[in-house]
């Protein structure tokens, strides 16, 4: 069962394209997953095609980090589209960017067993694959900007709660976490980020610009 959701916001602006690909292509994954989201998307759509069609000088009023989401814009290169199909752990959308599925992806080792995968996006945002062994955990870190992370494969939990496969987790720069896979499978994630992470040990700042992240 999926119980984290993208935000309206970021819905909104994912339905008008004005996400950045990285975060089009989690949007568009985590709608291909999710029945709920997939209805929202398309009440979005609709609404959004009258408006245009009704008001051309409209803008959405918002405020706060998703109204960031709703107003930029930033032109997606290539806008992921949503599908059911999977290749394996990997829906459609995601699939695309991954040739061969997941027994192709290049991992590289991020230290503690914990691998990652960047993919090819445009340069506003990026997009990684993030494979986290069962019992371990991501360095403690927040944000600079907004990170969306998406669970393909297993779970993980951190202080605000868990998330499993389907789940989508939006951190802003409020956030400080450390995140824990849980035992049993290991976790695979999709994530997606505007600004480099924050750090809080000097290790994983050293090694900060090797890894992009």
């Amino acid at each position: 069962m999926i119980r984290h959701h993208l935000t309206d916001s970021m819905m909104i602006a994912y339905a008008a394209g004005t996400l950045p690909e990285a975060f089009a292509l989690v949007a568009a994954t985590h709608v291909s997953l999710c029945d709920d989201c997939r209805v929202r998307l398309g009440a979005f759509e609709v609404v959004g095609g009258a408006v245009l069609d009704s008001d051309d000088d409209f803008a959405p009023m918002d405020s706060g980090v998703e109204a960031c989401f709703a107003r930029q814009v930033v032109p997606t290169v290539v806008a992921p589209t949503v599908q059911a199909r999977r290749s394996g752990i990997l829906p459609a959308p995601l699939a695309a960017y991954v040739a061969g599925g997941l027994d192709a992806v290049k991992w590289r080792p991020l230290g503690m067993g914990v691998r990652q995968a960047i993919l090819p996006t445009s340069k506003y945002a990026s997009a990684r694959l993030l494979y986290i062994p069962a019992g371990a955990a991501v360095p403690d870190h927040g944000h600079r900007g907004t990170e969306l992370t998406l669970v393909l494969q297993g779970a993980f939990r951190d202080d605000s709660d868990r998330f499993g496969p389907g789940d989508v987790e939006v951190a802003d720069e409020q956030v400080q976490h450390i995140p824990v896979a849980e035992a049993g499978v290991d976790c695979i994630c999709l994530a997606a980020s505007d600004a480099p992470l924050r750090f809080k040990d000097w290790l994983p700042r050293l090694l900060q610009p090797i890894f992009r992240i």
